[in-house]
């Protein structure tokens, strides 16, 4: 049996709590999944759903190093199923990692699989070519690029904001590549808008619309990178919320409308509210006071680690605390130089976080770290976090959310294993299944 092999199979027999079908797509994640030739799209031309690369590269290499997967995208997401360990239908963001011991493969027989260091271990589907990314703006732009959607159709996210103003060593976030996707996307001549028009965006929807007969979306997700001065003379609250505005006065209870922003003042935030906003997302990135200096120098600089968590406090004043839901970015914890060198130690660390905002009705939720090789903790951490860290802070996550008596929070689709559509971690495969209560 290969080392990664023993490595999975052993966290599943010691976690039997955490369903398998998380374990595995946990190491996906950190990992990352190389390609067969024969596995890859064929981009908007061919019948699979191709990677939109949607705000952040979540590529182990640069998209120059990519070979074949840069010329046809890898698909958007996997769905596994079967194979050894009899995985429930479970959805995974494509990481492309050229080097990673996990392939997806074509039989001779035309099917896919995925295999680990040579041997399969799930059945893998493909996400077919939904029919509105077939049509294009009046303009010629892409629906893929102005509003591609991700977690098997669920969600629309409109990076309007295709750069963060925190630029440069002393303010980028240390594990964010968004910038540098901007510059690589460029120079390859691929199009990528750095502010959307509002019109454009509208004009997106309205493909989705009608051609999304099956309802299959259900939320959509305004961000793009931080203000800290002004675009198109507005500020961040009033730049955002000018889609919101737009979006609900023509589509009135479409979606589930979220903002991914900062933690702003609480007028600013009301604003969000006014314009339509039901979901608000200020991330904390990461909790230790230590840490998150060093590694969100420019949030620290402008806004202020404390200042941060007494606007996520205020914000669910406005919103209500359960609609009120900051990420973290599970892993950098443990990022060399600075990170925890201990998993007891980093579990402790984000249980603290957790507790703290769960005790006052606020549910945060995490995304699995990518390693980015262009941004300093990638450059430094290529192999992530520890596959136990991120096992056990599963199993954390639910024990907290329980203790509280919280449940999962709106606007993910429907948690549990088999069920859950969120795919940059599986904070919602581990939790009990129910149906999701549509925000009123």
């Amino acid at each position: 049996m290969s080392a990664r092999t023993a490595l999975v199979e052993s966290l599943i027999e010691r976690f039997p709590g955490v369903p398998g079908e998380a374990v595995l797509k946990e190491d996906l994640l950190r990992t990352g999944i190389s390609f067969d030739d024969a596995a890859l799209s064929d981009n908007l031309d061919g019948a699979v759903k191709p990677k939109s690369y949607f705000i952040f590269s979540f590529d182990q290499q640069p998209l120059a190093q990519l070979g074949e997967a840069a010329n046809r995208r890898p698909p958007e997401e996997l769905a596994l199923s079967g194979g050894p360990y009899g995985l429930r239908r479970t959805i995974v963001s494509v990481r492309v990692n050229p080097a990673s011991p996990y392939r997806v493969e074509r039989d001779e027989d035309g099917s896919l699989r995925l295999t680990l260091e040579g041997r399969s271990v799930a059945d893998v589907t493909l996400p077919p070519m939904p029919e509105y990314y077939r049509h294009t703006l009046a303009n010629g732009k892409t629906v893929m690029e102005t509003a591609p959607t991700i977690q098997w159709g669920y969600l629309i996210y409109l990076t309007v904001l295709r750069l963060c103003q925190y630029f440069g060593a002393k303010e980028e976030c240390q594990f964010c590549d968004i910038n540098h996707n901007w510059r690589q996307h460029k120079q390859a001549g691929r199009p990528y808008t750095g502010v959307k028009p509002v019109e454009d965006v509208l004009e997106a929807l309205a493909i989705i619309d009608e051609f999304d007969t099956a309802k299959a979306s259900h939320a959509y997700t305004l961000t793009g990178g931080s203000v800290t001065s002004r675009v198109d003379g507005l500020e961040e609250a009033d730049f955002y919320g000018r889609y919101a505005e737009a979006i609900e006065a023509r589509f009135p209870g479409r979606w589930i409308g979220k903002v991914v922003a900062q933690a702003l003042p609480r007028a600013a935030v009301q604003r969000y509210r006014d314009y339509g906003i039901t979901i608000y997302h200020p991330n904390y990135e990461v909790w230790d006071e230590r840490l998150f200096v060093l590694i969100c120098p420019g949030k620290e600089r402008y806004v202020g680690r404390a200042e941060w968590h007494r606007r996520i406090l205020d914000a669910a004043e406005v919103f209500g605390p359960r609609y009120v839901i900051p990420n973290f970015v599970a892993g950098v914890e443990m990022a060399r130089p600075h990170g925890f060198e201990t998993v007891d130690d980093a579990i402790a660390s984000t249980v603290e976080g957790l507790d703290y905002f769960m005790s006052r009705g606020v549910t945060p939720r995490f995304t699995t770290w990518c390693p980015e090789p262009t941004t300093p903790l990638g450059r430094d951490n290529p192999e992530g976090a520890p596959l136990e860290y991120h096992v056990r802070l599963l199993e954390a996550y639910r024990e907290t959310l329980e203790k509280h008596g919280l449940k999962p929070p709106p606007g993910y689709g429907t948690a549990g294993a088999g069920n859950a559509v969120f795919s940059v971690s599986s904070f919602m495969d581990v939790l009990v299944p129910e149906e999701e209560a549509v925000p009123a």
